[in-house]
């Protein structure tokens, strides 16, 4: 993989971190600040529904830095378009059932990222 394709790996790795820190140990502080259509008695009850989701959130990342690991470059580039398509899928379906926001701050650059990986 080219220079370009590990950065925006590594950025859609540490977006994922984000997430994962957010929801799981910030989400009555900074997920009421992200998600401000969530009415805020919902926090609370929802923080281990939301800890869920940041869990999966850290395996999307954990994968997306296993692939900047690998030192095989045909191992490594399977496992960064393995790891990305699970990222766009989880934006889009985000997109059609939650907000519309979702498909630009997960899934399109987890395209841009896939693209450059399957093309450079």
């Amino acid at each position: 993989m080219d220079i370009i394709s590990k950065i925006l790996i590594a950025t859609g790795a540490l977006e994922h971190l984000y997430i994962l820190y957010m929801e799981m140990f910030a989400w009555e502080t900074l997920g009421r600040k992200t998600f401000k259509s969530l009415p805020a008695e919902l926090f609370k009850p929802t923080k281990g529904l939301a800890a869920n989701q940041g869990l999966y959130n850290g395996f999307l990342s954990a994968g997306l830095i296993w692939s900047l690991l690998i030192s095989d470059q045909l191992w490594a580039k399977n496992i960064s378009v393995f790891f990305l398509a699970c990222v766009v899928v989880a934006g889009v379906f985000g997109a059609l059932t939650a907000s519309r926001k979702f498909f630009f701050v997960q899934a399109l650059p987890a395209i841009i990222a896939l693209i450059s990986v399957l093309i450079l």
